[in-house]
């Protein structure tokens, strides 16, 4: 079966967002029978995720989850009434009106959110979820990124930091960003904090640079964002067998891994395709995410990333290593893990006003005035100090009255007074 790829490899916006994961052309013809096929070609990557016991819980219905990416094609049968189009995330100056359907956007939104074609057709994780898309503008696509270290962006504008505010201000439980870029972007990193202040899960693409010359030379790969910044969770990228690809960027933003190569995928027109690449495998992840944030609306950023990484399947030996981060998500049991943390949340009693908790009610103290015991103590302690004293006055008194001890005087006064009497 012929298959074309196509690496949109270059930078986004103006703003050098740094490269799209490669996304791979039509397989086969659209239709029934391409329909028929899909499903049948997906079924390793549902089987993979544990999907089957997660959709006994949940489907996503009623969550929103945010695509910043390519534009995405909304009219094809997958996700047809339920993609809501938002505003372009350009460079400043840019006019109104988003770009045409991408390849790449439309694909990513499959794996989030398709919902098949009745018995066929192709199936994301959170089938019942929206997508709000927000396209960030291509300029070009040159044949390589930019290399790392150097950043085109500008200090105060930043397309990117846009859309997550935007995503969070506008509904969105998750957002899915399969995209990146060497070196952070003070931007981008606040937009990040407020994301997850409001209670928003971001998912990001590690990046493809696993068969670099410098990770080749250096055994590590340099990091994009905003797959790095603290908070996101990073998905690096596994094959059929559970090892990670060859493409996969390994470095310490790997949190969790998801199916990367040889992802069936939707494009415009209606048509299938295949993704290689972190992207798909980002995707996938987000959606597992946008059906915990449904059943639970409530659960923070960081139960999310503790419930995929504490459930875990083809896990390192050592727990964690920057291949595969913790190990490959299992979307049924970080649903049950997500439900264990949040109810171990709510058993915890609430503080109140006590810094420290509860603790042993302090008295009241006594309030100033008389107290008859202490006034009966001094009492018998003062009287007791007295007689003592008059007792001792008393016994010198009598001493010094005996006979011998009176008689001696002075011998200056022996001579006034002589004995016998005058």
């Amino acid at each position: 079966m012929l298959r074309r790829r196509l690496r949109a490899a270059g930078a986004l916006v103006a703003v050098c967002l740094g490269a799209f994961a490669p996304v791979a052309g039509p397989v086969g013809a659209a239709g029934a029978a391409g329909a028929a096929d899909v499903r049948q070609a997906q079924r390793w990557v549902l089987e993979k995720l544990n999907i089957e016991q997660a959709w006994r819980v949940t489907r996503g219905a009623g969550t929103t989850v945010a695509l910043i990416d390519s534009g995405v094609d909304a009219q094809v049968a997958e996700l047809r009434g339920r993609v809501t189009l938002g505003p372009a995330m350009g460079p400043a100056g840019l006019g109104e009106g988003g770009p045409e359907a991408g390849w790449h956007g439309t694909a990513m939104a499959s794996l989030i959110a398709g919902a098949g074609k009745g018995e066929s057709g192709l199936l994301g994780i959170a089938p019942e979820a929206r997508i709000l898309s927000l396209p960030l503008v291509l300029r070009q696509s040159p044949e390589e990124s930019p290399p790392p270290g150097e950043d085109l962006r500008t200090r105060d504008d930043s397309p990117l930091a846009r859309a997550i505010r935007y995503a969070a201000e506008h509904g969105a439980k998750v957002i899915s960003m399969s995209l990146g870029a060497y070196g952070p972007h003070r931007a981008e990193r606040e937009a990040v904090s407020y994301a997850l202040s409001r209670g928003v899960v971001l998912v990001a693409a590690v990046g493809n640079d696993g068969g670099s010359a410098y990770t080749a030379g250096n055994s590590t790969s340099f990091w994009n964002f905003p797959a790095g910044y603290s908070g996101v969770i990073g998905v690096g990228a596994v094959g059929a067998d559970g090892r990670p690809a060859e493409f996969s960027s390994d470095n310490l933003s790997v949190l969790v891994s998801a199916p990367g190569v040889d992802v069936p995928v939707v494009i415009p027109g209606g048509e299938y395709g295949s993704a290689d690449g972190t992207s798909s495998a980002a995707a996938l992840v987000a959606g597992v995410a946008a059906l915990i944030k449904t059943k639970y609306p409530d659960i923070s950023p960081y139960m999310v990333s503790q419930a995929l990484t504490s459930t875990t399947t083809s896990a390192p030996t050592a727990g964690y290593d920057d291949h595969v981060g913790f190990g490959v998500v299992d979307a049924g049991a970080a649903l049950v893990r997500a439900g264990e943390l949040v109810r171990g949340a709510a058993e915890v009693p609430d503080a109140g006003s006590r810094h420290f908790g509860q603790g042993v009610p302090l008295r009241e103290p006594a309030r100033p005035g008389p107290d008859s015991l202490r006034l009966w103590l001094f009492g018998t302690g003062a009287g007791a100090g007295l007689l003592a004293f008059c007792w001792a006055v008393v016994a010198l008194t009598r001493r010094a009255e005996r006979p011998g001890r009176s008689a001696r005087f002075p011998e200056e006064l022996a001579g006034r007074f002589p004995p016998g009497g005058g």
